[in-house]
């Protein structure tokens, strides 16, 4: 009986485990210029958690920079409307990543992590 009761305790924390995968732009339905214009309309976030410094090398456009690492960072993001959409990315995906499960405890319940800025400029979303 320990055994079955341990088995089941495995296979249900790979199965929380798997169903947490972030989602890339890829796995996204809605094309590049299909977000493009749900940011320009209001209708979802683009957010960019780099530091002011890397957001004003460049960014991509209709974005918000609200920095991961900033003191201020729930305080901030907890300021967007939490039945829309948030999208967020960084340099690599690493702090969007880590960004989006913050957001989910916050009670975001549509919060992506969809990756670093120049893969995303690259696969179509604009920059400034």
């Amino acid at each position: 009986m320990k055994k079955i009761i341990f088995l089941f305790s495995i296979l249900m924390t790979l199965t929380v485990a798997c169903s947490k995968e972030e989602k890339t732009l890829k796995d996204i339905k809605e094309t590049p210029e299909q977000l493009t214009q749900q940011f320009e309309d209001g209708q979802a976030y683009l957010v960019d958690v780099r530091t002011p410094k890397e957001y004003k090398e460049g960014h991509l456009k209709y974005s918000t920079n609200i920095d991961f690492k900033s003191p201020d960072f729930k305080s901030e993001i907890s300021k967007l409307d939490k039945s829309k959409p948030v999208y967020l990315y960084c340099k690599s995906g690493n702090r969007s990543k880590k960004a989006t499960d913050t957001l989910q405890t916050l009670g975001f319940a549509n919060a992506h992590s969809i990756g670093g800025f120049k893969a995303l400029n690259k696969a179509g979303l604009p920059a400034e």
